[in-house]
């Protein structure tokens, strides 16, 4: 049997973004934070947990408390990743007392990089530029779960040269929720589609967003219809680290 420790699951950021994870620590740093980043650590198990895979869940469930509990906090850039720790791994490890008193512990000091910032230590931003008229997209989990909304316009707000422009129907999902793209393409394809025109419309030139999932999403929805939106991570233009492609746009050739 592979080792979990040495054959960690890999997330999105590490995959497709690392970008959002450099940035969210350089935020946390510039905070005040000491920030490690564990090697065991592995994804949440939202995409087991999504698909009905419980047994799974529960071996990612376990590694995952035990590498963070440790811990005085555990901060995550995605308020998806957030819920799961938060508000189902109480439930999911509900028949097990032992493991159920160490899912609670995990839950409450879990938080979203944007919550963490503002309503825990009171970050008041650093001096971060972004020129462009930008709008902004609340994920799901972390609008339901989490009751993330004001934290992240709180902090664009002092973000130099950034005009910040509200989305219709930014509560909307976008149609990505992880394996429900892949379960239900029309209905994710239209979500993602009226949710890409909402943003066009409000003549923003970049759409921000604290979940990576969901970007990814509608970046591919845009390039698809060959809409030129920006597309980036709020973790990215806070920490002054949006002056590369955006999500979605290829790397410059060298």
């Amino acid at each position: 049997m592979e080792d979990e420790a040495e054959n960690p699951r890999p997330i999105s950021v590490d995959l497709m973004r690392p970008n959002v994870g450099f940035a969210a620590v350089n935020l946390l740093q510039d905070a005040g934070c000491t920030v490690t980043v564990p090697r065991a650590q592995s994804c949440c198990g939202q995409p087991a947990y999504n698909n009905g895979d419980e047994s799974s869940t529960l071996a990612i469930g376990r590694q995952v408390i035990e590498v963070f509990e440790s811990f005085d906090y555990v901060v995550v850039p995605s308020g998806s990743c957030g819920g799961m720790l938060r508000e189902h791994y109480p439930r999911l490890f509900s028949a097990d007392l032992e493991w159920v008193n160490r899912a609670y512990a995990l839950a409450q000091k879990t938080y979203e990089l944007t919550e963490f910032l503002v309503d825990v230590i009171g970050y008041k931003g650093g001096n971060s530029h972004y020129s462009g008229l930008c709008t902004y997209h609340d994920s799901c989990a972390g609008l339901r779960e989490l009751g993330v909304r004001a934290q992240p316009r709180q902090l664009l707000a002092g973000v130099g040269d950034l005009e910040l422009i509200e989305l219709n129907e930014t509560d909307t999902c976008c149609g990505f929720g992880g394996t429900f793209s892949v379960k239900y393409p029309e209905i994710s394809g239209r979500l993602a589609a009226n949710k890409v025109a909402n943003a066009d419309r409000t003549d923003a030139d970049t759409l921000l967003g604290g979940d990576l999932g969901c970007l990814l999403h509608l970046a591919g929805r845009m390039r698809r219809e060959g809409r030129s939106l920006k597309v980036f991570h709020v973790a990215e233009v806070l920490a002054g680290m949006a002056s590369g492609p955006s999500i979605g746009e290829p790397e410059a050739s060298v």
